[in-house]
């Protein structure tokens, strides 16, 4: 019985780590960077590795939130069995795997959440619609809103009616607000999550201002550095801006997408005493492995084939990517990043007046999102239902 059992977590965790490289390679691992490989800001094989790294790390620091709401929030009724866990992982990562080696950003957050929830239903559980109505309305929001921003931002960039310096300046420093009210494993108490300006906020002694006033000088300091820096040489402050725009996403990128690897194991896993940190770690070192070895051709793909991309444009589509999806790791809501970064890059490539955008390519992609959904919700739902009739 015991080793019936742990042959059966262990195959569990292999379908997990399947699905975190099948991750790394086409969602976390591709899209963070694919604006400032498309920029010649970094090069694709250097990107990977970067992003590999930078993607650990957010799962390790960010990744409970989303963890938790894929393991326990997307079915009611039912908890994940071993068996259930092991078909929606195998679903999900198949489609995944097929997308990055067809070329293709399937949107992972669609098949994992599909998934689950097809296994869920046909266990006999609840749909969760409250949480199926906050997650839609992230997912539907997202092109408009993060096209949208880019678009606006792109225009200011390129445009002549404000100067440059200053405004990229301004835009570095609310990208600082951002990152000061980010919130860390770190910085919080035991199993809960703080911003810097949280942390650090009742530390001054300044009544209910001091979270604001962290904000407000993290925000400065930023505005101030990338002010001096464009004045040394805007060109490349332009690309080093680009480059921790990058890193931002990536960081955020593991903080969201680790979820969507581990999350079903979350139930069974919780039952052995295995902590929810040591499931993180496991699970942000198959992101990396797949970002190390699987990313380098979905970069080029996203980097190239949907918009051309030139610095300052590359920005445009960075910043509303990482507003967006450190919202979702807030809320722990299942984002695909494919999804984000796609609709930004097209926003900010239709700033300059079409600028190589692929009408073809994002209707494809446009269709290969909803046909992830709807089929990994049809296959977790029927794989299951065969394998319980053939037991």
């Amino acid at each position: 019985m015991v080793v019936a059992t742990v042959a059966t977590l262990g195959v569990a965790a292999t379908a997990s780590l399947f699905m975190a490289w099948s991750i790394g390679a086409g969602s976390s691992g591709s899209t963070p960077f694919a604006p400032a490989v498309g920029a010649n800001a970094i090069s694709v094989m250097r990107a990977g590795l970067v992003v590999g790294v930078l993607g650990l790390s957010g799962a390790i620091l960010q990744g409970a939130n989303v963890t938790e709401a894929v393991g326990t929030e997307l079915i009611g009724g039912v908890t994940l069995t071993a068996g259930a866990a092991i078909i929606a992982l195998l679903t999900a990562a198949a489609l995944v795997a097929t997308g990055v080696f067809a070329g293709y950003p399937i949107a992972t957050a669609f098949t994992v959440t599909g998934a689950v929830v097809g296994v869920g239903l046909a266990m006999g559980g609840d749909p969760a619609w409250p949480k199926y109505t906050e997650i839609l309305t992230l997912w539907v929001l997202t092109p408009f809103v993060g096209g949208g921003v880019a678009y606006v931002v792109a225009r200011l960039l390129i445009g002549d009616a404000l100067p440059q310096r200053p405004l990229t300046a301004a835009l570095a420093g609310l990208v600082g607000a951002l990152v000061a009210n980010v919130g860390f494993a770190l910085l919080g108490p035991p199993g809960e999550q703080a911003s810097m300006s949280q942390a650090l906020g009742p530390e001054l002694g300044v009544g209910g201002i001091g979270t604001p006033l962290v904000t407000v000088a993290v925000a400065a300091a930023v505005a101030l550095a990338v002010y001096v820096d464009l004045g040394r040489d805007q060109a490349a402050a332009q690309r080093r801006f680009l480059l921790a725009m990058g890193g931002l996403v990536a960081f955020s990128a593991g903080g969201s997408q680790v979820g969507l690897a581990i999350g079903p194991l979350v139930p069974i896993f919780s039952e052995v005493g295995v902590p929810l940190w040591a499931l993180l770690v496991g699970g942000g070192t198959g992101l990396l492995v797949g970002s190390w070895t699987g990313a380098p051709r979905m970069i080029k793909a996203i980097s190239q084939d949907y918009a051309s991309m030139g610095p300052r444009r590359s920005i445009s589509a960075l910043i509303p990517s990482f507003a967006i999806a450190q919202t979702a790791v807030a809320f722990g809501i299942p984002v695909s990043f494919n999804e984000i970064i796609v609709s930004a890059i097209v926003g900010a490539g239709y700033a300059a007046g079409d600028a190589g955008v692929s009408r073809a390519k994002m209707g494809y992609t446009v269709f290969a999102w909803i046909g992830s959904l709807v089929g990994s919700l049809a296959l977790g739902f029927t794989a299951y239902t065969v394998v319980q009739f053939a037991l």
